[in-house]
């Protein structure tokens, strides 16, 4: 082990404080990997006990070799919990324990970068090498009976949190094997919470709150990590409790604090390419489940025909996302979409089916501050000479980072004076 590399963590430890186990810790996790490398030991293969007594010994090395003022008791506890990381999910085990942490990226075994704040930072943890990252996404597979292999080297998963894994793997990830984590919220945000954060303001909540009570269809758009399912999830609440619920999505993500809700998980083919069940199929099987609302926790395939139809006939107060950098935006993308279907529909009756599915857009964004909030909620009004007619009522001004209600817009101000009525 290099002089550099030993006083450089030190340094890193007293910067962080004598007082901070959690900084003395993310040092001591880096300088084990780097003794793992330098004694070229393979420890993944030993049994805990094994694994145990070397990282104590490499932790008592370190503590005595910088004078650090921690207890045997301490250093036990410290090692305790790196043999965890070393034999559990690895240096990702500190950050799911972290509540300021809310994604997790590993860009292959040297690379993690976690999210704070909607802000990314790179982390000084890793992983020993290409095979520990493999051992930690077959750990997390194993309980889920899905397969990562080079045949199938993509896959989707949850881990018993409740937070969304995706893991790709050579020869299609270049770099190494790589994880992405977009970790469960305990905590469920509320209305109030969205209002303390600025992701809307009063007005545009009243809105919202109408808006649900009333049963408009509505689609939340908006791109990667801009809040789309939380503020599913909040509108949610708005829901009166007396209404059944049916929810479909891909990985179960969405958390609906509602006494009566159905949930339902699609399921990828097995080895043998059978066994599948899309979105679409659970969409049409909902249909026969007597519910008041489908909520499709993303529009991203063939299934988009089947929801549209599900709110054209009868399912008012109906809600999903898609992936879309601006209202107008979500519409041509749910064209896009159909499109891809195979079926052959004329565009204006295509238009026109959209625009009777869906009352209101509500357009997210993040903001380089890291901020999310509503861009624009829309009006979706219908088709006139074969183009969406729409009405912006409430947007965001970028300049000042206010919400602005557009109350000039004689629809949008008959729709917040009586949203619904024509139902």
């Amino acid at each position: 082990m290099s002089g550099e590399s030993l006083f450089g963590g030190a340094a890193r430890y007293t910067q962080l404080g004598h007082n901070d186990p959690q900084g003395l810790k993310l040092v001591l996790h880096r300088y084990i990997i780097d003794a793992i490398d330098e004694d070229g030991v393979n420890i993944l293969e030993g049994v805990r006990s094994a694994v145990s007594q070397y990282v104590i010994d490499k932790v008592v090395e370190f503590v005595g070799r910088h004078h650090l003022a921690v207890s045997r008791y301490e250093m036990e506890r410290l090692a305790e919990e790196l043999v965890d990381e070393l034999t559990g999910f690895g240096p990702l085990e500190v950050l799911l324990r972290d509540p300021g942490v809310t994604e997790i990226l590993v860009n292959g075994p040297c690379r993690i970068f976690i999210e704070r704040e909607g802000v990314l930072h790179q982390s000084d943890l890793r992983f020993i090498d290409d095979q520990h990252v493999l051992r930690v996404i077959q750990r997390i597979l194993a309980p889920l009976g899905r397969r990562l292999d080079e045949s199938s080297p993509m896959v989707d998963a949850r881990l018993p949190d409740g937070s969304r894994v995706n893991a790709i793997i050579p020869p299609i990830a270049l770099d190494g094997p790589c994880i992405s984590v977009r970790k469960f919220r305990k905590d469920l945000l509320q209305s109030s919470d969205l209002l303390a954060y600025q992701s809307l303001d009063e007005a545009m909540l009243q809105f919202i709150r109408r808006a649900v009570g009333e049963r408009c269809n509505i689609l939340v758009s908006g791109g990667t990590g801009t809040g789309k399912t939380t503020l599913l999830n909040v509108m949610s609440l708005l829901i009166d409790g007396h209404e059944r619920l049916v929810t479909i999505e891909d990985t179960a993500e969405l958390q609906l604090n509602h006494p009566h809700v159905v949930r339902l998980e699609t399921r990828p083919p097995n080895a043998e390419g059978r066994g599948e069940v899309a979105a679409s199929d659970l969409i049409r099987n909902a249909l026969r489940m007597r519910p008041d609302r489908i909520i499709l926790g993303e529009i991203r395939g063939v299934e988009v025909l089947d929801v549209l139809q599900a709110m054209n006939t009868g399912h008012d107060g109906s809600m999903s996302t898609v992936h879309a950098n601006s209202a107008l935006d979500s519409l041509l993308r749910l064209e896009t979409l159909v499109g891809l279907t195979g079926r052959q529909v004329a565009e204006r009756t295509l238009r026109q089916m959209i625009c009777a599915a869906l009352d209101l857009v509500v357009q997210l964004t993040r903001l380089p501050n890291g901020r999310r909030c509503i861009s624009e909620v829309v009006e979706v009004v219908g088709v006139r000479d074969d183009v969406y007619v729409t009405n912006c009522l409430f947007r965001l001004d970028r300049a000042s980072g206010r919400f602005i209600s557009e109350a000039a817009n004689p629809a949008g101000e008959k729709l917040r004076q009586d949203v619904g009525a024509a139902r």
